[in-house]
């Protein structure tokens, strides 16, 4: 190593570490870097004398660092060995994958060890380990049993395997590839006798074979070229094969709809194949159609067909075999095929149509039709039939360009059109413009290289003859005239004119003498003519573009200042402006650059977000218009644009560098600058090209971006105290200074005063601004915010700035506070003076009440002992009259998308992912192309999970936002299961590493939904178990429903409480002694009802028994009577109660509408009770009808005399209304909106008035409480089913779903992972992701299973169920007493035999046979395929483009900042969907 003077060094010390000393600094360098080096070969090659080839680690390594590296050389191989452990020989090289074979490897250089050696073959995602033994030069091994073997690709022939030699422990010592193929796979002779592997193939059993002796027994054999052995018939020229056509061509050209007779030659046609039936197979279309064939001699003749074809392609190719003995097709290896055309599908014009290939044998037909066509379909008449040397008829002109020219000539007009000529000489001289009247203004010569035949001339103009100075009085026109062969004419429909090009001004007027200034050329006729050439003096000036009134064209270089005259030629027409001249002037020079605060000059600097001011100095920079700057990364230019202030300054904005392009060595503040190149683009001027390479002026210090930290207080508000704001941050002055900072506030501005590395310093508006919606508009009723700007692009928004104090700073306390506390703690003292006189009063009072008490107790207690005897009896009862009473009417399951849409969005009962996509029809195509990209995008996995991540970072993507999210990616990939399997277990490992680096205890993981994976996860075991809820789960579920609904609807239930008297939630409980009679009542639909409702009719006046109480209000009557009525029928196909009227017929003495309010009700103060069947009088066995509402009939004169025995009403004539909504919301009391009044039922809640005698009928609430026993006793067979089922591996002759065993699998392997031993943590873990996240909602809401109704009060019975089954999974013991809930007192002998089936449940499921990926993969694509278009997914792809719209910027950052992203152009494949969605692009 050669240092330079004043540089020394030390020896290379023991532990690899050069000192260099350089003043004024010393740097520690390492001298090895072994870790670089992947393979044996680029180690020992490196010759490094510290790095070897460590043989038992398989790396690149120091000695000290490979174990056992002293005991045998070949542990540890340094660079002069120049060996390493090589497979140079496998033997055999290759097998049949269908075949086991035992392997000897020859390996050169392989270490001696003790203990058993394997041999792996890893190949297509699988890895097999088989046993090896030690051989004199290798080992030997066997290949994997064929059925561990993956299969071969489809398409493919053979797979590669990687072999590698590894001990039982630690890694591969060497590798090579070994190859398994299938000759089997090969389907004709030629494939498979030409392969590369040794095949044969039998002719008479068609197939490929690696083994001819077992299976080409008795057979003609043609060997493969790689089979070893001599053989007679060997390679692709034996095979049986269609050789060539009878003209030798490999295509046969057949006219759509002509009937034709095929013939080809054939070849090695053996004795017994010449004796089979022969087909001729044609593929059409994907159909296929087949006649018989026959051979004669060497030709297979076909029998005759038509052909034809429906698209409207010019032609297309139809598959051609010939098949003998059924079904086995002759070799094809000329790829020989039918050809079916239409001559009109290839031309729609004469001319081109007669200059289509002969080999169409396409002519003219004209006829009605006039098309292209073969002879056979033009009426076999010569006369109409147009062949190739005939002259096509009628020529036109579709168009012509420039559609003007000079009056000088020389213009070159390009004609475009139909039958304009089939050769040259056709219209040669016969092209010019003619008058309206034919006579002729100019010639037109036809150049005969750029005629293209029947559809181009192009032909110069000449000047016409009768101008001579010149247009005097405007332009002159004409058409475009040609005559093909003198015969026919084509005339232009628009004209060309001759007209006069005029020049009225240039600019600008000067430029730099090295060229390159855009000088814009105004005036009349700008476009005239096909070609033009500008000119300043006799320098050329390089024309760009033109319009009618502005040529554009860029100057060259002089080699001196002066003023030249410009002058343009339009063909042969010269035009000179003469007004004033373009002035070359001298090259604009640059002196200095500089930019950021003054401390260095001279010295340009900027930031990777760019809009840094920086200032240049220099002479006769305003000679260019518009002048740029530039810096150089990676060999790319980044410009910004600059502005000329005079001759001698010039404020430039530093340019935009991405910042994934740009390398900073470390993030603090002392970071180095990167030094890159720069210059600015002043026309062609090169001195200020590249300035940084002259000595005389530095590098563009790039330096890092400033970070500007927002406020530390409380909810990010800064309350104003002083004249100035001072902000904090980082890197704040290495490049910007006090003008590049823009600090706003709201609408306002604060004036920047001072800015340090560190600091930045501003004085804000005196009063506080208005803030700055959305829109930018001023909002006074909000903070304003604060936000930094530096340059044009980087901004931070730092919090808010309020004027107003805050409400917890502390105030001094004024005297009147002080006297006004002291007073009220004076009159506190009375107060409870007078409190404690009150007390011993009442103590007294008490003492006296007691044994009055006392005699109460006693009659209470006769009453809790009746009552509880109730309760067993109905204990014991109702268990039988519960199983007998549920019908057998087959359970309501809804369909596959209903269910899932109520699982994954709840509120949304009609969601547009159901429906077709509304959208307007002329964004409609660019918008399905962008949704069908952004489709990809979310294919893809790196973008999927960058797309996630982003909008979980955001700190405005709320829980709602979360949950939308998961589902419509969910719904997306309902058609992609494993995809969507791949994803959520990557986010489910995140969210366990984010969980453990937390500081948030493990078992909070899965517990709520806060994040995208939860959601999803919840969705992808929603779409897994739909399945087993069907064939399993959901029949103890219904019946669980069902025995809940029926028990409750045996006691009385307030309508407007939804409080019952049996019930298993304590808040729904009646706490009161409900007096109440079980009835029967016959309910009838009228012949109205069913039309009305449009029903299936159950026959006219059929009376169905319905199990009634005299205590039920009429709508809960009609509900029930619809339950019997329509027991077999689901709930949303029923009528609704609430268009239907209850009519009480009572004989022939007419019908009376019952109601649960009307005229009969009678107020007691400011209640109202709803009406019941005791209200009015209906009897058991009463008659019943339910009609539809507006057809309700009255008869009341002819009940007067049956109503006055029990109303006293006033008149009959009185007006129904109709029953008041009642809904949980208005509970516990409604109000009447016209009186004001309070409805209820049967209980009265908060009424201070009771009576004296209502004393005794009311009992201490708590002794009801037993009811809940009951309740519980009666239900708990069909609890317990419920859970066994779902706490089962084999339940109902149901295997347990793959998804369980699958996910608890990953969840168990994610613990291990982490370290987790602590198995309630993988119990939490498991119960949070399934039990707890799908069971418990399921329970919850059955009817997001069934078509059911759920009530209040079946409801509240459901959640005191779906409470237990959530205690039944926690592993924490609650300790229950007097004051725990009465849910959990319950089930509180339950919950420890629920915890043991649990328990049970998680071990049999861990100990089952792990799940293979094929399996998992299998049933996840058949899912895929059973509900794949269940959804609209552009309606999910829509919305889920919306969130992506909505986080644009920080997505493009995020995915701009990801290595993979960029690596597969996800940011522009992103950017590239939302311009085709914008409609701004085509792409």
């Amino acid at each position: 190593m050669n240092l330079a003077e004043g540089h020394q060094s030390h020896v290379p010390s023991p532990n690899f570490l050069m000192r260099i000393h350089h003043i004024p600094e010393v740097t520690m360098v390492k001298v090895q870097e072994c870790h670089v080096f992947r393979t044996c070969m680029d180690c020992l090659g490196a010759n490094d004398p510290y790095c070897g080839w460590c043989s038992l680690e398989n790396k690149c390594s120091l000695r000290g660092a490979c174990a056992e590296a002293a005991q045998d050389p070949l542990y540890w191989l340094s660079y002069k060995s120049g060996r390493c452990t090589t497979i140079t020989e496998v033997h055999p090289p290759q097998i049949q994958r269908t075949t086991a074979r035992i392997l000897n490897l020859v390996i050169d250089n392989l270490p001696a060890l003790e203990g058993q050696f394997s041999c792996a073959f890893s190949a297509l995602g699988k890895s097999l380990v088989m046993n090896a033994t030690r051989s004199a030069n290798g080992v030997n091994c066997a290949t994997p049993h064929t059925d561990s073997l993956p299969p071969i690709p489809p398409g493919e022939h053979h797979f590669t395997a990687k072999l590698s030699v590894r001990m039982k422990t630690g890694p591969d010592f060497v590798a090579t590839n070994f190859t398994f193929y299938d000759c089997s796979t090969y389907t004709s002779c030629t494939q498979c006798v030409s392969s590369d592997f040794p095949c044969d193939w039998c002719v008479t059993g068609h197939r490929c074979t690696h083994d001819t002796g077992e299976n080409c027994r008795n057979d003609v054999l043609v060997t493969g070229v790689a089979s070893v052995g001599p053989s007679i018939r060997s390679g692709p020229g034996f095979c049986p094969r269609i050789n060539k056509t009878a003209n030798g061509s490999t295509e046969i050209l057949v006219a759509s709809g002509i009937s034709k007779r095929i013939s080809v030659k054939v070849d090695n046609i053996q004795q017994h194949i010449a004796r089979m039936r022969f087909l001729c197979q044609f593929n059409i279309e994907g159909r296929v159609k087949q006649v018989n064939a026959q051979l004669i001699g060497e030709v297979m003749y076909c029998e005759e067909m038509v052909f034809s074809y429906s698209t409207q392609a010019p032609n297309i190719t139809a598959a051609f075999a010939v098949i003998w003995d059924v079904n086995k097709p002759f070799d094809n290896p000329e790829n020989i095929h039918v050809l079916i055309f239409r001559c009109s599908g290839m031309a729609q014009s004469c001319g081109i149509c007669l200059e289509l290939p002969e080999k169409y044998k396409c002519g003219w037909c004209q006829d009605a039709d006039n098309s292209c066509q073969v002879y056979e379909h033009c009426n076999r008449l010569p006369t109409l039939w147009l062949d190739r040397k005939q002259t096509c008829p009628n020529p036109q002109i579709l168009s012509f360009y420039p559609k003007s020219g000079p009056w000088e000539g020389g213009t070159n007009i390009t004609i475009k059109g139909i039958n304009l000529g089939r050769v040259f000489q056709d219209i040669a001289n016969n092209v010019r413009v003619i008058h309206e009247d034919r006579k002729v203004i100019a010639e037109c010569v036809p150049h005969e290289e750029l005629y293209v035949k029947t559809t181009q001339i192009v032909c110069h103009v000449e000047k016409p003859p009768n101008l001579t100075t010149g247009l005097m009085g405007g332009p002159m026109v004409g058409y475009i005239e040609v005559k093909v062969l003198n015969d026919y004419t084509a005339r232009s429909r628009e004209q060309y004119s001759f007209v006069n090009p005029r020049i009225t001004s240039i600019k600008p007027g000067k430029g730099p003498k090295s060229g390159g200034t855009i000088l814009e050329i105004w005036g009349l006729h700008m476009d005239a003519g096909s070609r033009a050439e500008a000119f300043v003096g006799a320098l050329p000036c390089n024309v760009t573009s033109r319009d009618s009134n502005r040529a554009v064209c860029i100057t060259s270089a002089s080699k001196e200042t002066k003023t030249e005259t410009v002058r343009i030629k339009f063909d042969n027409g010269l035009r000179v402006f003469e007004d004033y001249k373009f002035l070359y002037v001298e090259d604009p020079s640059i002196t200095y650059v500089e930019s950021g605060s003054a401390g260095q000059r001279g010295i340009p600097k900027g930031i990777p977000s760019g809009g840094i001011s920086i200032s240049v100095r220099g002479s006769n920079l305003n000679a260019v218009q518009f002048p740029f700057m530039y810096t150089i990364v990676e060999n790319q230019e980044y410009n910004s644009s600059c502005v000329v202030e005079s001759p001698t300054e010039m404020k430039c904005k530093s340019p935009r560098v991405p910042a994934e392009k740009l390398d900073f060595s470390s993030d603090d503040q002392d970071a180095h600058p990167l030094e890159l190149e720069y210059g600015f683009k002043m026309d062609h001027v090169a001195q200020v090209q590249n300035l940084s390479s002259n000595p005389r002026h530095s590098k563009f210090m790039m330096y890092p971006d400033p970070i500007y930290y927002p406020f530390s207080e409380k909810n990010g508000i800064k309350y104003y105290k002083s004249d100035y704001l001072t902000i904090n941050g980082m890197n704040l002055d290495r490049a910007s200074q006090e003008s590049d900072v823009v600090v706003r506030i709201g609408t306002s501005y604060c004036n920047v005063t001072s800015l340090s590395r560190s600091q930045l310093t501003c004085r804000p508006p005196t009063t506080q601004p208005p803030a700055r919606d959305a829109n930018g508009k001023p909002d006074v009723n909000k903070i304003p915010e604060v936000v930094v700007e530096v340059g044009d692009h980087l901004k931070f928004t730092i919090g808010k700035l309020s004027y107003e104090l805050p409400s917890s700073q502390d105030a001094t306390l004024t005297k009147p506070v002080i006297i006004g506390v002291i007073t009220g703690a004076c009159i506190l003292v009375v107060i409870v003076i007078i409190i404690l006189i009150a007390y011993r009063r009442k103590s007294t009072e008490s003492s006296r009440v007691l044994k009055n008490m006392q005699e109460q107790m006693d009659v209470l207690e006769l009453r809790v002992a009746s009552e509880c005897k109730e309760a067993f009896a109905e204990l014991q009862t109702e268990m039988t009259d519960l199983t007998s009473d549920l019908t057998t009417g087959g359970i309501p399951f809804l369909d596959y998308r209903t269910y899932a849409m109520k699982v994954l969005l709840p509120n949304s009962d009609d969601h547009s992912v159901l429906r077709d996509m509304q959208i307007d029809p002329i964004k409609k195509p660019y918008i399905e192309k962008g949704l069908r990209l952004f489709g990809q995008l979310i294919m893809n996995k790196t973008f999927l999970l960058l797309f996630i991540r982003t909008l979980e970072s955001n700190r405005y993507f709320s829980m709602r936002d979360r949950v939308n999210v998961a589902s419509l990616i969910m719904v997306t990939l309902q058609g992609k299961m494993e995809y969507c399997t791949d994803i959520l277990k990557t986010l489910l490992a995140e969210l366990i590493e984010k969980c453990m680096e937390g500081k948030s205890h493990p078992k909070l993981l899965l517990r709520r939904t806060e994040s995208v994976a939860e959601k999803m996860l919840s969705a992808w075991f929603t779409f897994l178990l739909f399945k087993f809820l069907r064939e399993c789960a959901g029949d103890p579920l219904f019946m669980l429903y069902r025995a809940i609904k029926q028990q409750v609807d045996k006691g009385p239930v307030d309508a407007v409480t939804s409080e019952a008297r049996y019930s298993l939630s304590e808040e729904k409980l009646i706490r009161q002694s409900i007096e109440y009679k079980s009835m029967t009542v016959y309910v009838s639909m009228s012949s109205q009802t069913v039309y009305v409702q449009g029903l299936e009719p159950h026959g006219e006046n059929i009376e169905t028994a319905v199990k009634v109480l005299d205590c039920d209000t009429i709508s809960q009557v009609k509900e029930k009577a619809l339950d019997a009525i329509y027991r077999n029928t689901q709930f949303s196909q029923r009528p609704s109660k609430d268009g239907l009227d209850l009519e009480w017929r009572a004989g022939n003495s007419g019908r009376l509408t019952l109601s649960d309010e009307d005229s009969t009700t009678k107020p007691e103060g400011e209640w109202k009770r709803l009406n019941t069947l005791a209200h009015y009088g209906v009897p058991d066995g009463a008659l019943l009808t339910l009609v539809p509402k507006q057809s309700s009939m009255y008869n009341l004169t002819i009940m007067t005399d049956k109503l006055e025995k029990s109303h006293k009403y006033e008149t009959l004539n009185f007006s129904l209304k109709t029953s008041p909504p009642l809904s949980r919301a208005t509970s516990p009391m409604n109000h009447d909106p016209e009186g004001g009044y309070k409805y209820w039922h049967l209980v009265r809640h908060h009424d201070a008035e009771q009576k004296e005698g209502e004393r005794g009928n009311k009992m201490v609430s708590e002794i009801y409480l037993t009811r809940l026993l009951a309740t519980k006793g009666t239900l708990q067979k069909f609890v317990d089913d419920l859970f066994e089922t779902i706490f089962s591996t084999a339940h109902r002759g149901s295997a347990l779903p793959l998804a369980i065993k699958y996910m608890f699998d990953f969840l168990d392997d994610q613990a291990l992972n982490h370290g987790i031993t602590d198995p309630e943590v993988v119990h939490t873990w498991k119960s949070n992701s399934l039990p707890l996240r799908f069971w418990v909602n399921l329970i919850k809401n059955p009817n997001f299973v069934f078509d059911i109704h759920k009530s209040n009060i079946v409801d509240s019975c459901l959640s005191v169920v779906a409470q237990t089954f959530m205690d039944a999974c926690s592993t924490s013991d609650h300790r229950l007493g007097k004051d725990s809930p009465s849910s959990k007192l319950l089930y509180a002998k339950d919950i420890p035999v629920y915890k043991d089936w649990v328990e049970r449940y998680y071990r049999d499921i861990k100990n089952m046979a792990a799940i293979s990926d094929q399996d998992m993969n299998a049933m996840l694509a058949e899912e895929s395929r059973l509900h794949a278009h269940e959804f609209n997914t552009n309606v999910a792809l829509y919305d889920l483009y919306a969130y992506a719209v909505k986080y644009n910027d920080q997505l493009i950052q995020t995915l701009e900042e990801d290595e993979f992203s960029t690596k597969n152009k996800l940011p522009w494949k992103l950017a590239q969907v939302l311009s085709i969605m914008c409609g701004e692009s085509d792409a």
